[in-house]
């Protein structure tokens, strides 16, 4: 599905990185060692990469790590791009400084509970969790995002499946998003960031 979503020529979710990003990034020490799970066509590895980060990003639909490439090569960055299937990966143990993870809500609660169970161990003792994605209220807005309500996330749920890292911002709110085709309009969104002790 997502090698058809991503096979135009065109950046389904525009080339700039998502908002959320923007407005984190500075809690990133300098040089961090990044992995950007589910990357899509790179807008924000490739911000990330910009910024002087070590990126690794992956993604399962190698059309768009193509067009990560090409972005990053476009804008004269410098990141790793690995076609992989995020219910698959291999969370080598205290590797990254930082994991982001972008509207990644394509799974249900089963694969997305090992999913956050990875991401946890693979971040170093300080290493910092950027989560951004949607909350049930987005079935309303129709402007992007799952259209199961079970992969959506509440505070509630974020709290219970992330135990193992320290809540430095969990908010859910509502703004109007402008990314590419992909997420346009009034949208409902949440931000975890968390910290490993």
């Amino acid at each position: 599905m997502w090698n058809e979503r991503y096979a135009g020529q065109d950046y389904l979710f525009g080339t700039e990185p998502a908002a959320f990003l923007k407005r984190e990034a500075g809690r990133l020490a300098p040089q961090s060692r990044v992995l950007s799970v589910a990357d899509g066509e790179g807008r924000n590895s490739v911000h990330l990469a910009g910024l002087g980060h070590q990126l690794h990003a992956m993604d399962g639909a190698a059309n768009a790590v193509e067009k990560a490439r090409k972005l990053a090569a476009d804008r004269g960055v410098s990141a790793s791009f690995e076609v992989a299937d995020i219910s698959t990966w291999e969370w080598a143990p205290d590797s990254y400084d930082a994991v982001v993870a972008i509207f990644i809500q394509f799974v249900g609660p089963e694969a997305r509970r090992q999913i956050f169970d990875g991401i946890t161990r693979t971040l170093k003792s300080g290493g910092v969790l950027l989560l951004h994605g949607y909350t049930p209220k987005q079935l309303e807005y129709g402007t992007g995002g799952p259209k199961v309500l079970e992969n959506l996330y509440t505070p509630e749920q974020l709290r219970a499946e992330l135990p193992g890292l320290t809540i430095e911002r969990l908010e859910a709110y509502e703004a109007d998003v402008d990314e590419g085709k992909g997420h346009s309009g009034r949208s409902a969104l949440i931000d975890f960031i968390g910290r490993k002790p």
